[in-house]
């Protein structure tokens, strides 16, 4: 269960999940038409030692092996890899449209095993500020550098939690307030709480002048019956193939009703913003897959992109 003072490395916690995404674009860096290439995914979750159960699913072979238990829960296997695909996807056009707007400062929000800063092509003079966990960043710049990857702009991690003073903490790693800044929340907002995601929103506005951008995945919406049914369900499968199931990845999600819905709460505090289904986003890139939740939009982030007015 979450705390409000809780911490995690790479294995354990909110940090296991960085592994599992990590470990989705290793599987569609292999497909034979990748939707996005990260040819350093696999080396971070080959060094993780994380023994996740979600990890062990990604390979695909292990979908077939799922559906003879439980054919939804193979289908919701089948769709990660595809929704990080196109998530990633999503992001990564952003960052290249923040930069070919002249914008030269980049923060990554929670970046886990984000790889932008080594793997995307930054124009000269880019800095790309990575927020975390410190034993997160270390995990990362460690294996990266050990195996003679260097980063293709100037790569500054802040490691520092983002539920403390981490504004403070990113000014005194050589971040500008007063330079057009475009911010990236990928994978996080789930692990908020409602009042902390509001707290976040309004430390950035704070920091970003005129012309700055901002980019968010929202919290996806489950009942509080349907999270309770998949979460015997995947434990379930995970007891038939063997998997101790370490990390729950739903008791790390805050499922706040309050939680403000992120364009509107932009739209009304000096941004410019609008949000697209990540469910359109997955018909159109053709990689939909036909999951159990499919008709409940609300069981699907948001992707959400803003422009400080």
């Amino acid at each position: 269960m979450r705390t409000h003072d809780d911490t995690w490395d790479i294995k354990t916690g909110v940090g296991s999940t960085a592994v599992m995404v990590a470990a989705a674009r290793a599987v569609e860096t292999d497909r034979p038409e990748p939707l996005v290439r990260d040819p350093y995914a696999k080396l971070l979750v080959a060094n993780a030692d994380a023994n996740l159960l979600w990890v062990a699913m990604l390979d695909p072979s292990m979908v077939a092996k799922i559906e003879a238990i439980d054919a939804e829960i193979a289908a919701t296997v089948a769709h990660m890899p595809s929704y990080h695909a196109v998530r990633t996807t999503f992001f990564d056009a952003y960052c290249n449209d923040a930069v070919a707007d002249g914008i030269r400062q980049v923060v990554i929000l929670a970046s886990g095993l984000d790889s932008r800063a080594y793997r995307l092509d930054w124009p000269t003079g880019t800095t790309v500020y990575e927020i975390d966990q410190p034993k997160v960043l270390a995990y990362k710049s460690t294996m990266l550098a050990e195996n003679g990857v260097a980063p293709t702009a100037q790569c500054r991690p802040v490691p520092i939690d983002l539920r403390r003073d981490w504004p403070a903490a990113l000014c005194a790693a050589g971040f500008d307030p007063m330079a057009r800044t475009a911010w990236l929340a990928e994978g996080l907002l789930m692990y908020l709480p409602a009042e902390a995601q509001d707290k976040l929103f309004a430390e950035i506005g704070e920091l970003s002048p005129a012309g700055s951008r901002l980019a968010a995945e929202t919290s996806p919406r489950h009942s509080d019956e349907r999270r309770d049914q998949m979460r015997e369900r995947f434990k379930e499968v995970a007891d038939a193939l063997g998997f101790e199931q370490a990390v729950d990845v739903l008791e790390l999600t805050y499922h706040d009703e309050n939680r403000a819905i992120v364009a509107d709460w932009l739209n009304n505090h000096g941004w410019r913003a609008a949000g697209q289904s990540a469910l359109d986003a997955m018909h159109r890139a053709g990689r939909w897959v036909d999951v159990p939740m499919a008709d409940d939009k609300a069981a699907f982030a948001e992707f959400v992109t803003a422009k400080r007015l």
